[in-house]
């Protein structure tokens, strides 16, 4: 964004002059800043697990996609998105305010109160339920359940090296949920799912969290990126390697292949080049602009999967099951 008086300082890795921004209100902007809406990647991060889910379940039944459940996880993931950050930021405060990357978040710059951001934090949450409700009885359950994970999360990196992992088990939900949605249960396809997805968050987040390596050093915090040091590169591809391995077994699970199993090898395939980037970016000494072009990339690998799913659930379909 271009900073122009009374607009809100740009975020470090926001993207450039968000839409958004520009159409709303100035007194609405450090709120879409605590929602991340000028960050679009968290969200979009959270929802393909969905997505991917939901067509895999579809597939596994030679049904056509759900398209109102894509619907309903897309209003779903950003309200939970949005939520997840504001409390993430409240909880935070004092951590955000003593890193480079953060310190000018709306919380610790002053520009929003804490109180204020409890009660935005309620009003996303009620979005995000009300999406949640329209979902059958044991998915509703299975999406209560998520948030003892989510809550955790900002205090995990008080406590270990490994908050990517919580990290993980809150943002790879969604695989166990677009199943859910489907058929009211859960079977080895979506825990399968579910188990990759984790593996490819703490790939991509260990990534991410290079940009904080030295602020988190100074202040005591951990992540895997300071646990992995030298030897992050050899650790994300392990991760990785895992989340294709997982997700091929949840493909075997559920007993669907061609399409589906050129969306894996696309999303494997995308993943590797990342593994690539990073060695040659110099690894844990990669710039902080790499790490997060790299964590960005991250949309497009997920979706590789999900539009494999997408398109043998649809080609089954037609072709009656």
């Amino acid at each position: 964004m271009t900073p122009t008086e009374g607009a809100p300082a740009p975020l470090p890795d926001a993207v450039e002059d968000p839409l958004l921004f520009r159409l709303a209100p100035k007194s609405w902007a450090p709120y879409l800043q605590l929602a991340r809406l000028d960050r679009p990647i968290g969200w979009q991060l959270l929802l393909l697990p969905c997505w991917q889910s939901s067509a895999l379940a579809s597939a596994s039944a030679g049904a056509a996609p759900r398209w109102a459940d894509f619907a309903l996880f897309f209003v779903g993931a950003i309200a939970m998105r949005g939520a997840g950050s504001t409390y993430n930021d409240i909880v935070d405060r004092d951590i955000d305010a003593r890193v480079e990357r953060t310190r000018a978040r709306p919380i610790p710059a002053g520009r929003v109160s804490t109180k204020a951001a409890a009660a935005f934090l309620a009003l996303q949450c009620l979005v995000g339920l009300c999406a949640l409700l329209s979902f059958n009885g044991f998915a509703i359950a299975l999406g209560f359940a998520s948030l003892a994970i989510v809550a955790a999360y900002p205090f995990m990196k008080r406590v270990t090296f490994w908050p990517q992992a919580t990290l993980g088990a809150a943002f790879a939900w969604g695989a166990l949920m677009g199943w859910a949605a489907a058929f009211g249960a859960l079977a080895p396809a979506p825990v399968l799912l579910y188990a990759g997805a984790i593996c490819w968050i703490i790939g991509y987040d260990t990534i991410y969290a290079l940009q904080d390596v030295k602020d988190d050093a100074v202040i005591g915090v951990g992540s895997t990126a300071r646990l992995f040091g030298d030897r992050v590169v050899e650790a994300v591809g392990a991760f990785y390697a895992a989340a294709v391995l997982l997700a091929g077994g949840a493909l075997y699970a559920a007993g669907v292949g061609g399409f589906a199993a050129l969306g894996l090898c696309a999303y494997g395939a995308h993943l590797g080049w990342q593994v690539v980037q990073l060695k040659k970016g110099g690894g844990a000494q990669a710039p902080g602009a790499l790490a997060l072009s790299l964590f960005r990339s991250n949309r497009d690998a997920g979706a590789h999967l999900a539009l494999g799913l997408i398109a043998e659930a649809a080609s089954r379909a037609l072709a009656g099951g």
